[in-house]
């Protein structure tokens, strides 16, 4: 039984935490979103936009020299124009690919923002008057502070807290989600935002924010890919990247006064073209993964989104894939919410079906899911069904936190159910006693983690109902992925150790926090911290508003209060808690994308070295026939045919960027093995026949 932090993990067999099918999501090449994507490559060719991505910056560069130079060539009469021509066209095209790349992703985020410009409405609202009158104003009049009274069908106006009333809301233009929620003053499920409407009953909402402010707002402004921020590893390896383009960069520019020098001295060769100096550059440097990073990340928040889950910045999904501990709400989380009735334990001289028989006839009138679940199992176990108590002249008695206890008079019966001390002072009221085997087994029930609820025929004990928090179907399973991942999971409860220790064994998970208060929350995710561990945790309520904004991933419900959604970095819009262990795989898979694509990029780059440089300097230096390994046609066709590739590959790759490697929870050791075989080997290896296959078209089209 997990009872403490050093417990040592266990394995588990890692399974795919990503969903096979996204919620909303668009096909990847739809028609509409490349139509933008490709006026958007070539609008994207502005330099002071390009200069934010210095590899492709320097690639633009070079494209514009050496279309500078084929141009004054074409009218002084200089040689070799058909490649120049073509050296030219493929530099430009590198580019626009690399620009496309970028710009799909951008231009899914795009088409989901004006799907949601779409659901906003100006839409009039009735504000409340100090008076106590209401006036008729638009959405867009209503500012912060500003109360409102929203009936039957009527369209929420802005964002705010239900201070007075119940209603059930449709928020399906923000959820996509069908099924109508309850909203309600006080509690977690107060908060309501504009655009929802109105199915039932009234409310008097109290507006928390501005026009242009709102949730709504926030959304659109937020799945826009342009507007996203780097996140600092993104930051880091542009630097690194940079800091190559800056070295290849110099080698390439000392290569043309040495290569003069060597043909001076020894009278072979030619001093190589700008042309082909700029190809070498172009080849040598980071191309490919310069060219997808920022589509990467950007793809990243859109899957996030494509699984109703709004990320404030890149660096929330980022850090989602680098997070060591995660804090999971045992109620509504591990288990199903509500105590479910699991078996009947009678006392000696008492049948089973007697129990149950009185345990359904005090619930008939219990609408809590409690009440509601004994009925199912007297249903299930006993075949007894609900029954018509009208005509018995029936008295039931409702749950009261003065008596602790509720039931039924019918027929001259007295039962009530409720909690064991509360009972056994019942029955002895009536005149009766309490066997000790009786409370021995309530004991037995309360150590075991579940929850006695006792049954009283008047003065007669009958038994126990065992209540039990239901753990969800595949919890286990899931704890293990995370396990694998190397993530370690903490679940957090108001219950008591003894009820704590047993759900946390039963779901597997490898720590839990009993009896847990907003500060013990808040110290223990601290504590995380000042270990160098990255937290995240999910909430919904104002009190979980500082432990959600101390994580590093704070996902807040939807349906929380808005205290919670402001101090989170991510609101799952479907207010399902378990989707944080999604968010987690979804930001490793996003990492993963980026070091694969990196390793791929940088391991490719040998197969140009060895198709570039041994054509440049061939006649020059003879001896590097020996590099020519793929027996390249010419120089120039081998040339021609790495920058072919250079450029093809980034298009290649753009489907992988945007839908990211398929990821498995498994260890850093194993992830790191998995992506130098396939993306290191890989990367290697694909270029040769690439390369091949291009260079002996060139020569059959006579190209080169």
């Amino acid at each position: 039984m997990p009872t403490a932090i050093e417990q040592p993990l266990i394995s588990a067999d890692p399974t795919d935490l990503i969903p096979k099918r996204l919620a909303r999501a668009r096909p990847l090449f739809d028609p509409e979103i490349l139509g933008r994507a490709t006026k958007q490559s070539f609008v994207k060719l502005n330099p002071v936009t390009l200069m934010k991505n210095p590899v492709m910056f320097v690639v633009e560069v070079g494209a514009a020299v050496t279309t500078v130079i084929l141009v004054r060539d074409l009218f002084g009469g200089g040689a070799a124009i058909g490649f120049q021509v073509q050296i030219a066209i493929w530099l430009w095209f590198t580019v626009l690919f690399a620009n496309f790349a970028e710009a799909m992703a951008e231009a899914r985020g795009k088409a989901q923002a004006e799907a949601l410009r779409k659901t906003k409405t100006d839409s009039v609202a009735k504000r409340l008057l100090g008076s106590g009158k209401t006036e008729e104003v638009t959405s867009s009049q209503l500012r912060s502070g500003d109360v409102v009274i929203c009936e039957t069908n009527d369209i929420i106006p802005g964002d705010g807290e239900v201070i007075d009333g119940i209603a059930t809301v449709d928020e399906s233009v923000i959820t996509g989600e069908s099924a109508p929620v309850i909203r309600e003053s006080g509690g977690d499920r107060s908060a309501v935002t504009g655009g929802t409407k109105v199915l039932s009953d009234h409310v008097k909402i109290k507006i928390t924010s501005n026009p242009g402010e709102t949730f709504l707002d926030r959304m659109i402004a937020l799945v826009e890919g342009a507007e996203r921020q780097k996140t600092p590893n993104e930051i880091a390896l542009n630097i690194l990247i940079a800091g190559l383009t800056l070295i290849f960069l110099l080698a390439v520019v000392t290569l043309q006064p040495f290569a003069a020098y060597s043909v001076a001295s020894t009278g072979l060769g030619h001093v190589p073209s700008v042309a082909v100096l700029v190809a070498l550059l172009v080849c040598l440097i980071p191309t490919t993964i310069g060219g997808l990073l920022s589509a990467i990340g950007i793809a990243g928040m859109d899957r996030v989104m494509q699984h109703n889950v709004l990320a404030m910045s890149g660096r929330a999904v980022e850090a989602s894939g680098d997070v060591n501990t995660l804090l999971l709400d045992k109620t509504g989380t591990i288990t199903l919410g509500n105590r479910q009735a699991v078996e009947f334990l009678v006392v000696e001289g008492v049948t089973e079906l007697d129990l149950a028989d009185a345990a359904q006839l005090s619930s008939l009138a219990d609408e809590t899911p409690e009440g509601r679940s004994i009925v199912v199992l007297a249903k299930e176990k006993h075949g007894l069904r609900g029954r018509e108590v009208g005509e018995h002249e029936a008295r039931f008695i409702p749950f009261s936190a003065y008596t602790r206890m509720s039931g039924v008079d019918i027929d001259g019966r007295m039962l009530r159910k409720g909690a064991t001390e509360a009972i056994i002072n019942f029955v002895v009221e009536q005149g009766g006693t309490a066997p000790a085997s009786f409370r021995e087994l309530s004991d037995r029930i309360s150590r075991s983690g579940g929850t006695p609820l006792a049954v009283a025929d008047g003065p007669r004990l009958l038994g126990i109902v065992h209540l039990k928090d239901i753990v969800k179907g595949g919890m286990k399973e899931r704890i293990g992925q995370l396990r694998a991942m190397g993530i370690r999971s903490i679940m957090i409860t108001g219950d008591n150790p003894l009820t704590a220790a047993a759900i946390a064994s039963e779901a597997g998970v490898d720590d839990f926090l009993a009896q847990a208060t907003p500060k013990d929350k808040l110290e223990f995710i601290r504590k995380e911290q000042a270990e160098g561990r990255l937290v995240a945790m999910t909430g919904d309520g104002t009190n979980d508003a500082p432990a959600l904004a101390q994580a590093d991933v704070g996902v807040a419900m939807n349906t929380g209060t808005m205290a919670a959604k402001e101090a989170g970095n991510m609101v799952d819009l479907d207010s399902n808690p378990t989707k944080l262990i999604e968010i987690v795989a979804i930001g490793k898979q996003l990492l993963i994308t980026r070091g694969a694509l990196t390793t791929f990029s940088i391991a490719n780059d040998v197969a140009k070295y060895f198709a570039i440089i041994p054509a440049m300097f061939l006649t020059t230096y003879p001896v590097l026939g020996h590099l020519n390994i793929m027996k390249l046609h010419s120089p120039e066709s081998a040339v021609l045919a790495a920058v072919i590739f250079n450029a093809l590959i980034i298009i290649a790759l753009v489907p992988l960027a945007l839908r990211g490697v398929a990821y498995r929870p498994q260890g850093a050791a194993a992830l790191l093995r998995r992506n130098l075989l396939i993306y290191g080997v890989g990367g290697i290896l694909v270029p040769f026949p690439g390369i091949w296959v291009i260079d002996r078209l060139l020569a059959f089209l006579r190209l080169a």
